[in-house]
């Protein structure tokens, strides 16, 4: 059995040529089906993302399953071969084990340590293995490719640091509250960063989200998309005691919060902490801010100091993760080597044990009938025999299973023994 991984990512390919080979969910099923039907395809899998596409299969010895899939993503795509050629990798065997763990564990993501690859491979498995594409080997390893990427997670921190900056922010939030469980935010402007951090703040507990922006239709719009409630701009100031975060964003040309004005909001707080979050270009929060006790400004260049503290914090855990994945692969060979040595090993015992019934038949017709004592004397004297000549061969024979190199002696034991391939 052979395995190959063809396949596109944000690594080899432009955006362009990766949506052009992208398969919509709804397409998998059929896909799957022109996939296996095709000569010596065993099993296939279909992983689609924005960053990749993956055509995994298993093929029968003697196939050219890279032709075939070739053909097939040729056919299914409609894409011409001189325009996906040079973008494609393929990995055989050991090196697509290697490289499929990687993918799992996300060590191949365009941000190392991301949670969403392993929840997308899982589906890309759910629907091979409902459409009865997956039935054997390959269901097998991509089971051990989940567990591979378990304990990455759990034996590394390569996904606990935020590396996005609006992530930071919600990090930066819950070290200064401890929890966020019936925070307030206020978002002021309606930038995508912010909304992307109100997001974060809103699934981390906070429990309601104020809106502003200077068109408040726009702040209408917003604050539908988080359940919150929008106000008008004029009332920016007077919201402020109530609110615990704010998100700043506003296309504003100059500060809109000033350091006396905030201390006039911790005054009113009587001194809770506020985290102020000032994520605009031109800033919108006046810098001297920070000065106040209890009041926490970032800005954007303090949020992307923390992203890149935590990005160089990550690639020091997928270093240790890379050398999980290294012997989780090892392991997984010597499993399959194993394997695949199992029916040489019984080939040679079952050849042992024709010769010794053999040897007492021979026994029986020159001597006669033995005596039950007798029979059970012969039976443990001849097994025992045969078991030690077959401890070296068998030994030897798991040992080669696991060399490359080890080929060569496997065939000349089953030349000795007359074994059958």
């Amino acid at each position: 059995m052979k395995l190959l991984v063809t396949g596109v990512s944000h690594k080899t390919a432009p955006v362009e040529i990766r949506e052009s080979l992208a398969f919509p969910e709804p397409a998998l099923p059929g896909a799957l089906r022109s996939l296996k039907s095709r000569d010596g395809i065993s099993e296939a899998c279909i992983l689609s993302t924005c960053n990749r596409v993956e055509i995994m299969v298993t093929s029968e010895d003697g196939a050219e399953p890279a032709a075939q899939v070739d053909t097939f993503l040729q056919q299914s795509r409609l894409v011409a071969p001189a325009t996906i050629e040079p973008h494609l990798y393929r990995h055989q065997d050991q090196q697509a084990i290697h490289h499929l763990f990687r993918v799992a564990s996300s060590l191949d993501s365009m941000v190392v340590g991301e949670p969403q690859i392993l929840g997308q491979l899982k589906t890309a498995y759910g629907i091979a293995k409902q459409n009865g594409a997956l039935s054997g080997w390959l269901d097998g390893l991509l089971a051990r490719a989940f567990s591979v990427a378990k304990r990455v997670r759990s034996e590394t921190g390569i996904g606990q640091m935020a590396v996005s900056v609006s992530f930071a922010a919600v990090e930066l939030a819950r070290k200064i509250f401890g929890s966020l469980n019936n925070r307030t935010v206020m978002i002021v402007g309606a930038g995508k960063m912010s909304e992307l951090a109100a997001r974060h703040l809103r699934r981390s507990g906070a429990t309601h989200v104020f809106v502003t922006n200077r068109t408040h239709e726009r702040a209408i719009e917003m604050a539908r998309l988080f359940q919150g409630t929008p106000v008008d701009y004029s009332r920016f100031l007077a919201t402020l005691p109530e609110t615990d975060i704010l998100i700043a964003s506003s296309g504003a040309p100059h500060y809109i919060l000033h350091k006396d004005e905030v201390h006039r909001v911790i005054a009113a707080r009587r001194n809770k902490p506020m985290f102020l979050i000032d994520i605009a270009v031109p800033r919108n929060i006046e810098p001297a801010v920070n000065d106040l006790d209890n009041v926490f400004l970032y800005d954007i260049d303090d949020l992307q100091e923390v992203v890149n503290a935590n990005l160089r914090e990550r690639q020091k855990e997928a270093e240790r993760a890379e050398e999980i994945v290294t012997e989780e692969v090892e392991r997984t060979m010597a499993r399959l080597k194993a394997q695949e040595i199992t029916p040489t090993i019984l080939s040679l015992q079952e050849e042992l044990e024709r010769i010794r019934q053999g040897e007492m038949e021979k026994v029986r017709r020159k001597y006669g009938p033995a005596s039950p004592e007798q029979e059970e004397a012969w039976e443990m004297l001849t097994r025992g025999i045969i078991n030690k000549v077959a401890h070296g061969p068998i030994s030897e024979l798991r040992v080669q299973a696991g060399r490359p190199d080890g080929a060569p002696i496997i065939a000349a034991i089953r030349k000795v023994f007359h074994l059958r391939d």
